[in-house]
């Protein structure tokens, strides 16, 4: 990631090889006014003009980007991302975006360090046609603000947060023969490393059998990686709540004996991303210092036809003594969660939420960009809601109806039945199967079956492939639940 400083420079004498302006107005343009209507810069939402500065600014090149008179913190995230994409081969920027506060530069940060993210790990130098891209290595923030003690500590927190992210995203970009389930557990291990305030515990599948995780067992079982259960735990003395958060990592995704078509399965390393995020989200809460307990619970298994996998019509008894008739092998999210679920409320957490790619269902319902936020508690979540919009990502609430939760339950020959009767709501049926093994405590589940995986273009501050999604709604609502904002 590049490093974010912040100066009181004017734009025109900011020390950098590429100028960022934001133009809200006219008034903006100053000197490049007459090259902008020249450039046909019309200021429309989202766009960006790449010219020579012709003297105008010390930067040699300048990059306008379109903004709204009064912007908020997630345009000028966005402004930001797109402005430093647009600036290829640049080592350094400055950017001039106005911000109208600390909290406004610290989205711009954000903006820099997601928008130049990249995951080139398994190209060669000879055949990436951007083999001799320069990184971008500094990045300075015009502002105002540069001289109060709130900015450093902003800037920290977007780095926190953005490295965060990209961790995220690099594990949901690993093809999945390289991140079996073993080799996730080993890499949050590594990763929960960096701080020392995170304490971490893997149970194998031997641990599994005797914690009575049945779920995460019977999805694990048709592979020859057996399944694993992180367990993380941050504890700060000065805590004010208790905070569970559950991930689904399902590391490959086959479908099990339901078993996907090919081009259903191409993607299928995406089905981590829920334990990602929560991972991610936690060894951030952590460096910050946020004074709120996180038990964290990443559920992982590769989901694998065998011999030896679990069969339509099998019958599995959960951590929590349910039992549950499987009727599609391909809808395995909701048993591992399941298990972590119930650990969840064994823990005796204030709050749970659990993210998940969990239902194409979503997808359909609210397209590539949303996640869906459903739960037990209209509070809570609507704090997640307003958690998920201070921090810029696109969340929308669904109900759990009456119906679902009535046909989760209508198995003949266990408790609950795995997978809807009907070919809709799945999603509402999904959730209302989770919702059996949460008991009274208030929850929140965060479908990202759309938004964690881009196989388009890059735009604003997505990149192609995983997006990290989740993790910063995360810490924002650790925050509002710590009253840490």
């Amino acid at each position: 990631m590049p490093t974010v400083t912040v100066s009181t420079a004017k734009p025109t004498t900011a020390q950098a090889e590429v100028l960022i302006l934001g133009i809200r107005t006219d008034e903006d343009k100053g000197e490049l006014a007459e090259t902008l209507d020249l450039m046909g810069f019309s200021g429309e939402k989202g766009q960006t003009t790449r010219f020579p500065s012709g003297g105008a600014t010390t930067a040699p090149v300048v990059i306008a980007v379109a903004l709204p008179e009064e912007p908020t913190a997630e345009d000028l995230r966005r402004a930001a991302a797109n402005g430093v994409r647009a600036a290829k081969n640049a080592a350094s920027v400055a950017l001039a975006l106005h911000p109208a506060g600390v909290d406004e530069v610290e989205a711009i940060a954000e903006g820099v360090a997601l928008g130049s993210y990249r995951y080139d790990v398994y190209k060669s130098a000879d055949a990436d046609k951007d083999a001799k891209r320069v990184d971008l290595t500094s990045a300075v923030i015009l502002t105002a603000f540069a001289r109060q003690a709130s900015t450093d500590t902003v800037l920290e927190r977007a780095a926190t947060v953005a490295e965060a992210v990209n961790t995220a995203r690099d594990w949901v970009n690993t093809p999945p023969g390289d991140l079996r389930p073993a080799d996730f557990a080993e890499a949050i291990t590594a990763h929960a490393a960096s701080t020392d305030t995170v304490k971490v515990q893997v149970w194998d599948e031997k641990r599994l059998a005797k914690e009575n995780c049945g779920g995460i067992l019977g999805v694990g079982r048709g592979s020859d990686s057996p399944p694993r259960l992180v367990v993380m735990s941050y504890e700060p003395a000065d805590a004010v709540s208790h905070l569970a958060l559950v991930g689904k990592g399902i590391t490959f995704d086959s479908g099990g004996l339901s078993i996907k078509s090919g081009p259903g399965m191409s993607t299928m390393k995406i089905d981590m991303a829920g334990a990602a995020a929560v991972v991610a989200a936690t060894v951030a809460i952590a460096r910050l210092g946020l004074p709120i307990r996180v038990t964290a619970y990443a559920c992982i298994a590769e989901n694998m036809p065998s011999g030896d996998a679990t069969r339509p019509g099998d019958v599995l008894r959960m951590r929590n003594g349910s039992t549950v008739e499987v009727l599609n092998t391909d809808a395995e999210g909701r048993l591992v969660l399941a298990d972590g679920l119930a650990l969840a409320v064994e823990a005796q957490a204030d709050h749970i939420v659990d993210v998940a790619t969990l239902t194409g269902a979503c997808v359909v319902a609210l397209g590539e960009r949303t996640s869906g936020i459903l739960g037990n508690d209209e509070q809570f979540g609507e704090t997640v809601l307003a958690s998920s919009r201070s921090a810029g990502e696109s969340m929308w609430p669904l109900p759990i109806v009456e119906e679902v939760k009535t046909a989760v339950r209508t198995s003949k020959i266990a408790d609950l039945r795995q997978h809807n009767p009907k070919p809709y709501g799945g999603t509402l049926f999904a959730a209302a199967f989770l919702r059996e093994f949460v008991g009274d405590i208030p929850w929140a589940h965060l479908d990202i079956a759309g938004p964690s995986f881009n196989d388009g273009s890059a735009y604003d501050y997505t990149p192609n492939g995983g997006t990290g999604v989740g993790v910063r709604t995360l810490v924002r609502l650790a925050s509002e639940l710590a009253g840490a904002r």
